[in-house]
């Protein structure tokens, strides 16, 4: 089962996992900024697969604009796919996951442990990896049998530093200026030299298979993040400058 906003996109991915596996999928078109359209895919795996075991919530953008004199509609945008895509999908699947069984992986990303990049980028994804955490304490402290892991990937092989490419018309006119563009050059590259979307899936699996929480997949983010909430801990402020992996 595929779902995503990018009917072109969606229809080659489609055929693409129907042919490497030979096995049926079912498309569905999805703007996971409605909670409507989640309720429907929803029903569509049902009555297509039954049971849905595991769900993916992993649509998501880069945050656009002047975070804070530029327009309000990029951060609405942001929050609306990053944060309540995943609080839709969750709510859309998870009654029925709580009578069957299942696992939940929500895509946060490294930002969600370390601020750095972007402020409604960075702000949404920790919000993903509260929520997520918090849906991990819930399920276990009520023994449901919902698995949940939460996955926080650095530099990979994707399109989102295109996101504006999807900016709904309803926030009005895309911004003419995207708070990445003095590094994006630099940015652009590390993706391009980053993990391909293939292993990080293998790493989604094997922590399915492990139930295991977090999945990370750049331990150099992992040490930058330590070192954060070591200063955290100590009650220092924000260290300034601090090198980013893969900025060298």
């Amino acid at each position: 089962m595929l779902a995503d906003v990018e009917a072109d996109a969606l229809a080659a991915a489609s055929a693409q996992v129907g042919e490497r596996h030979g096995s049926p999928t079912l498309a569905v078109g999805c703007d996971v900024r409605h909670a409507s359209q989640l309720e429907v895919l929803a029903s569509a795996a049902g009555e297509r697969f039954g049971d849905v075991h595991v769900l993916c919530n992993n649509a998501g953008v880069s945050g656009s604009g002047d975070a804070w004199s530029g327009p309000l509609d990029t951060w609405e945008w942001t929050f609306d796919v990053n944060v309540f895509g995943v609080v839709h999908g969750i709510r859309a699947f998870l009654p029925k996951m709580l009578e069957h069984g299942g696992y939940i992986i929500n895509t946060a990303s490294v930002a969600g442990l370390y601020p750095g990049l972007s402020p409604t980028y960075d702000a949404s994804k920790h919000a993903v990896v509260a929520l997520t955490e918090n849906l991990y304490r819930q399920m276990r402290s009520v023994g449901a049998p919902v698995g949940v892991s939460c996955l926080c990937p650095g530099w990979v092989r994707t399109n989102i530093m295109d996101s504006l490419r999807n900016f709904p018309a309803e926030y009005g006119a895309p911004p003419q200026s995207d708070e990445f563009d003095a590094v994006r050059p630099i940015i652009q590259r590390v993706i391009d030299e980053g993990m391909t979307p293939a292993a990080v899936a293998d790493r989604v699996a094997a922590a399915i298979s492990e139930d295991r929480f977090w999945i990370f997949t750049d331990g150099d983010f992992i040490e930058l993040a330590a070192r954060r909430w070591a200063t955290v801990a100590e009650g220092m402020n924000p260290v300034l400058n601090e090198p980013i992996p893969g900025f060298a």
